[in-house]
């Protein structure tokens, strides 16, 4: 309900399962084969404990799949907004609505969703590399080793298996995201460049999914009644967001080419003392409300699908 119409319930099973309604039909189709040709053999269909970690595990890659592809479309704009600032010479001293309007009038709409293109691409994979690395390390880490909250409040598991899938999403992110700066901030990028940044890139995403996890296990019990997904999504990761903004800064000076020359410590030392260590966090945070927030709403409508339609295979 907190997001926009685009994204009801109905549309975005149409979206984004898909591809559980065509594995159910083919399960149904591959039994109904098997029943015609054993007509008086009493079918028994014996599925193994591996089958089913599979299952439970390609939920949480497709889940993250459409976290992924509906937080570009929406978020994308005030994300151009927000790079520019951070990586543009020229706008390192320009507010927020003066980025977005100079762009918006000089480029138009099609200017705002600068860079759009390779992270749609790459968005829904290493979303879903994210939250599938997550769930496989969380699953496994719960199942061989002791649980233990440190300082009796930080689940070290949940910590641990977030910055697995942090790495995860660091590693295929990393050329999209050069991409999608460069595009940003109207740079000119070879296919020999699309590393560059890679190491600030993995170890942002590595603290901001570790911190993503923490956050979505230890604040929607603290507020009473619970949080909707809508507000699971928007508030646990603007508190991951502020947690590490200034490697979000140093990654989007790295990859932009308008910072030759410098390292990435060297980068975060000069914005410390230029003051530059949140610099674009407005607009970021607006996108990430609104883009996280829609597509936490995507993520649990594909779990409660899957955990209807999936438990027959069981």
């Amino acid at each position: 309900k907190g997001c926009l119409p685009f994204f009801s319930a109905p549309l975005l099973r149409i979206l984004f399962a898909a591809s559980f309604r065509r594995f159910v039909a083919s399960m149904t189709q591959i039994q109904a084969q098997v029943e015609a040709q054993l007509p008086s053999a009493e079918l028994t269909m014996v599925v193994t404990p591996g089958v089913i970690k599979a299952f439970d595990c390609a939920v949480g890659f497709v889940a993250g799949g459409a976290y992924g592809l509906t937080s570009v479309v929406v978020g994308q704009p005030l994300d151009t907004v927000k790079t520019r600032m951070q990586a543009r010479p020229d706008a390192l001293s320009s507010c927020m609505w003066r980025t977005g309007l100079q762009l918006a009038r000089s480029q138009g709409v099609r200017g705002l969703y600068r860079g759009g293109v390779p992270v749609l691409l790459g968005g829904t994979l290493f979303r879903s590399a994210q939250f599938g690395v997550y769930e496989v390390a969380l699953k496994h880490l719960k199942e061989q080793t002791p649980k233990h909250n440190l300082f009796g409040v930080l689940d070290w598991q949940v910590a641990a298996a977030g910055l697995a899938g942090g790495v995860a999403r660091g590693i295929i992110e990393a050329p999209f995201d050069f991409v999608k700066v460069s595009r940003q901030v109207e740079q000119t990028w070879s296919l020999g460049m699309l590393f560059k940044g890679s190491a600030v890139t993995i170890a942002r995403n590595a603290g901001l999914f570790c911190a993503f996890s923490v956050y979505r296990d230890l604040v929607p019990p603290m507020i009473p009644g619970g949080l909707s997904p809508f507000w699971t999504g928007a508030l646990c990761s603007n508190l991951a967001w502020l947690t590490i903004w200034p490697l979000d800064v140093v990654k989007s000076q790295r990859q932009s080419g308008n910072f030759a020359g410098h390292s990435s410590a060297a980068l975060l030392a000069e914005a410390a003392r230029g003051g530059l260590l949140f610099r674009g966090l407005i607009p970021g945070l607006m996108r990430s409300t609104v883009a996280n927030g829609c597509a936490m709403v995507a993520y649990k409508k594909i779990e409660e699908f899957a955990n209807m339609q999936l438990p027959k295979w069981r």
